[in-house]
């Protein structure tokens, strides 16, 4: 008798916060094509150029550090 108030109570939560989901995904707004490929190459262009940098810091400091140490 218990099991059954307790199942029916778990699942109304469930459906509830299922319907919210699916309400929720509804109000998205995914983007084109176009503005897909534009942010994915700036993504991608900043990520070489910001691993270009640390790579080129990164060398300075060794050589310094050689140079400091030894």
């Amino acid at each position: 008798m218990g099991e059954t108030a307790n199942s029916t109570a778990e699942k109304a939560p469930k459906k509830s916060w299922f319907k919210g989901l699916k309400s929720e995904f509804k109000k998205i707004i995914w983007p084109d094509k176009e503005h897909l490929v534009k942010q994915s190459v700036a993504v991608i262009t900043v990520t070489i150029i910001l691993g270009a940098i640390i790579y080129f810091l990164d060398t300075v400091f060794d050589y310094g550090m050689g140079f400091i140490i030894g």
